[in-house]
């Protein structure tokens, strides 16, 4: 069964979650702050969070960081706020998806359930996108009939990216994943593997574009189907 958290200090907006994921058949845990919901996820297994923003002690853009620290799992940030800047804030804390308060329930379930099945395909062997075949066991990359044998760094920086289509990766995501903790060089390394993968498959006529998001970091969008 799925485990999802669910951190708000609102009890209402808990009982409200808890309800519509129940009901759907999801086992779900509640936490009332930040701090509970980290110690809720060292010692418990979850397949996604739902974290409102606006919370005591730790709140959910600290929560978002944490979990994309330390915890492969997907993240909905809830907030009172439709400010840009405060969105801006959440997708470059590594939040997946965003929804403002309030909101339907059937539109969150749309969401978790979207989340779910990208993170799905995320963990397949084959990343399969239109017209290019990404191995992750073979390390092979076919586009369009091509074989192609990338660099490792270029390799991983592709699989990732095309893990999650239209998530927004910020520079440090992508190091911390890709090149580790201890990398010493800096960030513009992730601009350097980036433009050499749109130079290759520009080339290619892929199905894909790598775009960037000012001031955050890079997507990965389908072009067609």
């Amino acid at each position: 069964m799925i485990h999802i958290l669910v951190a708000d200090d609102d009890y209402h907006i808990r009982r409200l979650l808890c309800h519509t994921l129940q009901a759907e058949g999801y086992a779900v845990t509640e936490a009332v702050d930040g701090k509970e919901a980290s110690e809720l996820l060292m010692s418990q297994t979850f397949q996604l969070a739902v974290v409102d923003v606006m919370m005591p002690n730790t709140d959910g853009y600290q929560l978002c960081a944490e979990i994309r620290q330390h915890y492969d799992i997907p993240v909905i940030l809830l907030t009172a706020k439709d400010q840009l800047m405060d969105k801006e804030k959440g997708f470059t804390v590594g939040t997946d998806d965003y929804m403002t308060k309030p909101f339907e329930p059937k539109e969150l379930l749309f969401r978790i359930n979207a989340l779910l099945r990208r993170y799905h395909k995320a963990s397949a062997p084959k990343i399969v996108l239109p017209n290019i075949v990404i191995n992750r066991q073979s390390y092979e990359v076919h586009c369009n009939g091509k074989l192609l044998m990338l660099p490792m760094k270029e390799f991983e920086l592709l699989s990732q990216l095309a893990s999650f289509p239209n998530r927004t990766f910020t520079r440090e995501d992508l190091i911390q994943t890709i090149w580790g903790a201890d990398f010493e060089g800096d960030d513009r390394t992730v601009d350097v593997h980036v433009k050499r993968l749109r130079e290759r498959f520009a080339q290619l006529n892929a199905s894909f574009s790598i775009v960037t998001v000012r001031g955050v970091g890079y997507k990965l969008e389908v072009t067609r189907a």
